[in-house]
């Protein structure tokens, strides 16, 4: 599946509350919530398995994963922005760093 493909679909389950400010809140309160989720289960994970990653856990973050996914791609679309030109946007700037070097550091613009 290609990412466009992925938030074209996604967007068929979104529900609007037709003021673009609050569906905007809603959608990176979403985001931050879903990731929220992730790192709770993995934090519980090395509390309580220490650290050992079960075949259940993988299906349960995935889940939690799939969250988040669906949140970028609706928040994305909200901006106006294609998530396969994102993704490949991110990868670009990511190999960029990593041929001069600079992939450890501080700046968004390094």
């Amino acid at each position: 599946m290609q990412f466009d493909d992925y938030q074209k679909q996604a967007l068929t389950t979104v529900i609007s509350n037709d003021d673009a400010f609050k569906d905007m809140l809603h959608w990176v309160l979403g985001i931050n919530g879903e990731a929220g989720e992730v790192a709770e289960k993995v934090k519980k994970i090395i509390r309580d398995k220490n650290g050992v990653v079960s075949d259940q856990d993988k299906q349960e973050l995935g889940k939690e994963v799939g969250d988040v996914l669906w949140y970028l791609a609706v928040f994305a679309h909200h901006l106006g922005l294609s998530f396969d030109d994102i993704a490949k946007q991110n990868l670009d700037k990511l190999q960029s760093r990593k041929t001069r070097g600079v992939l450890q550091g501080t700046g968004d613009n390094r």
